[in-house]
C-alpha cells in the first residue's frame, strides 16, 4: 500500500506538475497553493491543471442526497465554470481536506454554503487578477466566463489553465466579491445530477461492489440475543467446508457496547456463509433472553409518572391556575425502527504490518482516517497517518453509516489474516445486528384560559438515552438533548411552556435515524396541537397561526401551505385534511395530507401530500423535491409498517418480508413547494420526514373522528 502524502495525493489527483489549489483553512479563511508545496490546516476544493482540466472535490459523502452535484455546483457558480467542464471527485478522509468530511444532520449545504461560494469567488478573482497583470490592464476590464478570462476591450482570452501558475502566487482575497443571486446560472436551477447516470449505467461503485485482488470473504455469526456474550465455539465442521480457510473471533464496538462474534473466512462468499452455518457456538445470554418489547413498553408507561429532568421551563407551567375543564392530556407512543438502507453493510479491510487500507461506504470518512471525532484508530490501534480509505457511493445511509462498528469488526478480522478480507452482512444481519431508532413515548398536557387562549403546554419524553448508549461516561443527571430534540424550540408563542425527559434503562444499541428524535416527538407534539385546536373548536391551521403573532419562518410556511392547498375548501364526504409543521436543528418543513376514510372497510386512502420546505437558499430544486419525497416515504413506512420488536431478547424481524418498507404503489401524489427567500440557510435531507406522520394522523381524525396516538397503525383497519 502506497503511503498517502500530500505530494502523492496531488500527483494522483491531477497528473500535473503545477496546479492551482484553492480551499478553506479550518478557521474559514481562503488559502491557495501551487503544485506539491506543503500547507498547514489546508482544505483544498479546487484543482486547476495547466492543460485546463478543472477538478472540484466533494467532501461530503454521496448517499443519494445529491452532494456529488450540490457541493461542486456552489463552487462552480462563483468560479464561472459549468459542471460539464468539471471533473468531480469524492474525498476519502484525507488529512488535507480536514475533519468536515461527513454527511449527516442535513448539514452539508447549510453549514458550508457561504464558505463554498467564497472558495469559488476567490479563485476567480485571482485568475482575473493574473490575467490583468499579464495584459497590463485594470482587473475591472476583465471578465471570467466558462473557464476563460476575457479582456473586454480587446477580446484577448486566457484559459484558467494558462493562468493557474501565476494566480497561485497571488495573495488570496479574504472577502472576495460574490455574485448577485439574480445572475446565478447554476445555483437555484434544476441541474442534472452527474451521479445519476453513473448509477443508472452501473459505473458507480458502492461499498458492497468493492473488489480487491486476492481478497477473501468473511461472514460473521453474532449472538441473536442482544447483550449476549460468546462462551465457546467449535469450528470443526466449518473448517471442512470447501473454500473455508480460517475461523476467528471478531470484536465489534457500537457506542458503549462491545460484542464478539465468530467470523468464517473463505475464498468465496458462499463458502463463508456455509461455514458460518456449520459453526457450533455456546452463548451466554446473561438473562437478556427474558427481554421483550411488550414488557418494556409497559415500563415506559409507568415511567411517565416520574417528574423527569427539566429541559426547558418558561413561565409557570406547573402552577398556572387553570380550570380542569380547560385542560387536556394525551399519551403518544412510537416504536423502534430499522434504517433499512438498500445497500447491506459491508467492508473490505487489509492489514499490512502497521498499514491499514479500507474499502467501504461510510458517512464519516474523516472519522475513519482519524482526522475527525470518534476516530477509528483509537479502537483498532493504527496511527491515523497509516490508515487509507476508499470511500464509495453509499446505497442509503439514513444515519446507520454514521457509525463505524462494522468497520471496526472488519479490521479486527483482517488483523488475523495476511490478505484483504471482505466482510458482508446479510440483509438479516443488517436488520438484526444494526443499531435502531429507539422507541420514544410522550406525555403531553395543555391548558386554556377562560377566554380560550392556549396558556400552558407541557411535553415530557420517556425513552432510552442516545448519549448514554454512545458512552458509559454519560451523566444521567443531565437531560439528553437528542431525546428532547425540537420540543422546546417550536415558534409557537405559549406563555407557560415546560419540556422534560425521563430516562429509561435499555441494553439494546440505538442510533440516529433520519431526522433523529424529531421523527418521533414531532408526531406527538403536532398531533397534540391538533387536539388542542379541537378542544376549543378552532380550525387546526388557523389555531396554529393564532399562536404565531410575530413574524417567523414557521408562520411563513403555514401561510404558504394555506395558499397552495386550498385549505378551507370542502373536500367532500368522508374526506379530511391534516396539517403539521416542524422546526428543528436540520431545518423546517410543513405538510398537509388529504385522505379518504371508508367507513365500511374502516380503511384509509391517502389522496395527496402537499409539502412546503423553507431553505433560505436552494442549490438544486429537483434534488430538494426528491429529498422531501424520500422523507415522506420513510415517514409513511414508520407510520404504517411493522417496526422492530424483541421477543426472547432477539430482534424478531429479519428482512423486508416482516419489516417492510412502503412500496411505490402505496405512495400518494406528493407536491413540494420550496421557500428560498434568503435568511437562515436550512437543511434538506431530514426536514421532510417529521411532519408527515402527524399530518396523516390529523387527516384521519378529520375524516373519521378517530384519534391515532400510537405508531405504527394499520391503515386498512382504523
Amino acid at each position: 500500500m502506497t503511503q498517502l502524502t500530500r505530494r502523492n495525493f496531488i500527483k494522483n489527483a491531477s497528473g500535473a506538475s503545477v496546479a492551482l489549489w484553492l480551499g478553506l483553512s479550518l478557521d474559514g479563511k481562503a488559502q491557495v497553493m501551487a503544485g506539491p508545496a506543503q500547507a498547514v490546516n489546508f482544505t483544498p476544493y479546487i484543482l486547476i491543471e495547466p492543460g485546463g482540466g478543472i477538478t472540484i472535490f466533494n467532501t461530503k459523502p454521496e448517499m443519494g442526497q445529491g452532494t456529488f452535484q450540490s457541493i461542486p455546483a456552489i463552487i462552480a457558480e462563483e468560479l464561472e465554470v459549468s459542471l460539464s467542464q468539471v471533473t468531480i471527485k469524492n474525498t476519502n478522509g484525507e488529512k488535507e481536506f480536514g475533519p468536515g468530511q461527513s454527511a449527516g444532520g442535513s448539514a452539508s449545504i447549510r453549514t458550508s454554503y457561504n464558505n463554498l461560494r467564497k472558495v469559488g469567488a476567490a479563485a476567480k478573482e485571482m485568475l482575473v487578477s493574473a490575467a490583468s497583470t499579464r495584459w497590463g490592464v485594470a482587473a475591472n476590464e476583465c471578465v471570467a466566463k466558462e473557464g476563460v478570462v476575457i479582456h473586454k476591450g480587446s477580446d484577448k482570452k486566457l484559459t484558467y489553465g494558462e493562468l493557474a501558475e501565476e494566480a497561485a502566487k497571488l495573495t488570496t482575497p479574504k472577502e472576495p466579491k460574490l455574485k448577485d443571486p439574480k445572475d446565478f446560472t447554476i445555483i437555484g436551477k434544476n441541474e442534472k445530477r452527474p451521479d445519476i447516470l453513473l448509477k443508472v449505467n452501473g459505473k458507480a461503485e458502492f461499498g458492497i461492489d468493492a473488489e480487491v485482488p486476492g481478497m477473501l470473504y468473511a461472514s460473521v455469526e453474532r449472538c441473536a440475543v442482544i447483550g449476549g456474550a460468546l462462551k465457546s465455539f467449535d469450528d470443526t465442521a466449518a473448517l471442512k467446508v470447501t473454500g473455508v480457510v480460517k475461523v476467528v473471533t471478531a470484536e465489534k464496538l457500537m457506542g458503549k457496547y462491545r460484542t464478539t462474534g465468530v467470523a468464517v473466512i473463505a475464498s468465496n462468499y458462499w463458502s463463508a456463509v456455509q461455514g458460518r452455518k456449520a459453526l457450533k457456538i455456546v452463548w451466554d445470554t446473561k438473562g437478556n433472553e427474558k427481554f421483550n418489547t411488550a414488557e418494556y413498553e409497559k415500563n415506559l408507561r409507568l415511567l411517565a409518572k416520574e417528574p423527569g429532568l427539566l429541559d426547558k421551563n418558561i413561565g409557570a407551567a406547573d402552577t398556572v391556575a387553570l380550570d380542569a375543564a380547560n385542560t387536556i392530556e394525551a399519551f403518544y407512543e412510537t416504536p423502534m425502527v430499522a434504517h433499512h438502507a438498500l445497500e447491506p453493510i459491508s467492508c473490505v479491510a487489509y492489514v499490512q504490518g502497521e498499514q491499514l487500507e479500507i474499502w467501504t461506504s461510510t458517512q464519516v470518512p474523516s472519522a475513519v482516517t482519524g482526522s475527525g471525532a470518534n476516530n477509528l484508530h483509537k479502537q483498532v490501534g493504527f496511527k491515523p497517518e497509516n490508515i487509507k480509505l476508499h470511500n464509495k457511493f453509499i446505497g442509503g445511509g439514513f444515519g446507520r453509516r454514521l457509525y463505524v462498528d462494522f468497520i471496526i469488526e472488519a479490521v479486527n478480522i483482517a488483523k488475523q489474516i495476511d490478505k484483504p478480507v471482505k466482510v458482508i452482512w446479510t440483509r438479516e444481519d443488517t436488520t438484526q445486528f444494526s443499531p435502531h431508532r429507539p422507541m420514544t413515548f410522550s406525555q403531553l398536557k395543555g391548558g386554556f384560559s377562560k377566554d380560550g387562549a392556549l396558556t400552558m403546554f407541557q411535553h415530557k419524553v420517556i425513552s432510552p438515552s442516545y448519549f448514554e448508549a454512545m458512552a458509559d461516561q454519560y451523566d444521567r443527571t443531565k437531560v439528553d438533548g437528542i431525546m428532547v430534540e425540537g420540543i422546546g424550540e417550536q415558534e409557537y408563542e405559549i406563555p407557560n411552556l415546560k419540556t422534560s425527559f425521563v430516562r429509561a434503562d435499555f441494553h439494546v444499541p440505538i442510533a440516529a435515524w433520519r431526522s433523529v428524535t424529531s421523527s418521533t416527538v414531532a408526531f406527538a407534539h403536532e398531533c397534540f396541537i391538533d387536539e388542542l385546536a379541537h378542544k376549543v373548536k378552532k380550525d387546526p391551521l388557523d389555531f396554529r397561526l393564532s399562536l404565531l403573532t410575530k413574524p417567523s419562518d414557521t408562520k411563513r410556511v403555514l401561510q404558504k401551505l394555506k395558499e397552495v392547498s386550498g385549505w378551507g375548501k370542502p373536500l367532500g364526504k368522508n374526506k379530511g385534511r391534516g396539517i403539521a409543521v416542524w422546526k428543528f436543528f436540520a431545518g423546517l418543513c410543513g405538510q398537509i395530507v388529504e385522505v379518504t376514510y371508508n367507513a365500511a372497510t374502516k380503511s384509509v386512502k391517502i389522496n395527496k401530500v402537499i409539502a412546503v420546505i423553507d431553505l433560505g437558499e436552494v442549490v438544486n430544486p429537483d434534488t430538494v423535491k426528491a429529498q422531501v419525497e424520500g422523507g415522506i416515504i420513510m415517514g409513511l413506512t414508520a407510520a404504517i409498517k411493522t417496526g422492530i420488536t424483541l421477543e426472547g431478547g432477539m430482534i424478531k424481524q429479519k428482512n423486508f418480508n416482516d419489516s417492510p418498507v412502503a412500496r411505490i404503489t402505496e405512495i400518494p401524489p406528493i407536491e413540494v413547494h420550496i421557500l428560498a427567500e434568503g435568511g437562515t440557510i436550512k437543511g434538506v435531507g431530514e426536514p421532510g420526514l417529521p411532519p408527515f406522520a402527524p399530518a396523516l394522523a390529523n387527516a384521519i381524525f378529520a375524516a373519521s373522528g378517530k384519534r391515532i396516538r400510537k405508531l405504527p397503525f394499520d391503515i386498512d383497519k382504523i
